[in-house]
């Protein structure tokens, strides 16, 4: 695939008023989220939670792709009709988790690698004949005592850069995720001061690498204090941080920036995506690539249930359209109880 093929899916996964849906959780933990509503991770549910989620009516409307595990790009709605076609055939990209995890940094005591490079040339090429039109890569950067090291931040972007630009070479878009984690107690300048260093880190590993930026779409932290912090900060503090570092950090050969939510609430990574877009004009398309922000209230409603599946398709569509709305600045808080 050239160059041009690349930069057109990355913009379309950037695309006004959508964002990325994040159905990439792990056997494991998808597990764990399913306990949480009493229900078992078999095959079928995991299967049918899927389904449910992809054929949420209207989802197209607001969501431009989305990240499917190993197990669920192979798997087929109750239909038969496998789950990456059935993606496209509602007009949205469907993507793949291709890291196999972050595993401890040996001599790195708290420190994570993400692993996967090994072999992922010849995944790729299997996962583009399955439909992957772009994949996903998240390395983990913790806060703490003493770290992150300068080592732990070089080692994981130059897997991040490795993996972008086999992914270029594979004809597929690389989302690019360097996560600073908002578990720690650390303050919501600290972590600007670590996402600062990170990003840095990673753009200067993926030029060395001869990454094309216009053919990447790059999946941040927003900035926010730890959650043991027990520091309180006005969603616009968290806003004009986040826009801060970006544009001192991230080129704007990108063509999109889609934020994990990295354990906000769901509105709160609402009301954050919002305000950042209300500080525009930005050099870069700024929307969602959210996980939980967007699937825990669709979970929970649907809790299993067959009688409630469209009652969390709803769920679902309501966080879409409000998620819709805050990456073109057009969403208010108010909206919360107004949305169907």
């Amino acid at each position: 695939m050239n160059h041009q093929e690349l930069s057109t899916i990355a913009r379309a996964m950037v695309a006004k008023n959508k964002g990325i849906l994040a159905a990439d959780e792990s056997t494991s933990t998808i597990g764990k989220r399913f306990a949480g509503i009493k229900l078992d991770s078999t095959e079928e549910n995991r299967r049918t939670y899927r389904e449910m989620l992809f054929s949420t009516p209207g989802a197209g409307d607001y969501i431009s792709g989305v990240i499917l595990y190993d197990e669920t790009i192979r798997q087929k709605t109750k239909d038969g009709v496998p789950f990456p076609v059935y993606l496209s055939s509602h007009g949205m990209l469907p993507g793949i988790k291709v890291d196999t995890g972050a595993k401890p940094l040996a001599g790195f005591p708290g420190e994570t690698i993400t692993e996967g490079l090994d072999g992922l040339r010849e995944r790729l090429a299997e996962y583009k004949n399955l439909g992957a039109k772009f994949a996903k890569w998240r390395a983990v950067i913790d806060i703490g005592s003493g770290i992150p090291t300068s080592y732990a931040i070089e080692a994981n972007a130059a897997a991040l850069a490795r993996y972008a630009v086999l992914c270029q070479e594979a004809g597929i878009v690389p989302i690019v995720e360097p996560e600073v984690l908002m578990d720690g107690a650390n303050t919501i300048e600290r972590c600007e001061e670590v996402t600062d260093t990170t990003l840095e880190t990673v753009f200067r590993h993926l030029f060395a690498a001869r990454v094309y930026l216009e053919g990447i779409v790059l999946k941040p932290n927003m900035i926010v204090p730890g959650k043991k912090s027990g520091q309180k900060v006005a969603p616009e503090q968290v806003a004009a941080a986040t826009v801060r570092v970006l544009k001192r950090r991230v080129p704007s050969a990108v063509p999109g920036i889609a934020f994990l939510s990295g354990g906000q609430s769901s509105v709160d990574a609402t009301i954050h995506l919002g305000l950042i877009n209300a500080l525009g004009p930005l050099p870069w398309a700024v929307t969602f690539s959210y996980g939980r922000a967007l699937q825990d209230n669709a979970l929970a409603t649907w809790s299993g249930h067959a009688s409630s599946y469209a009652d969390g398709q709803k769920a679902l569509f309501k966080r879409l359209k409000l998620n819709g709305l805050a990456s073109v600045g057009a969403y208010s808080a108010g909206m919360e109880s107004a949305a169907a």
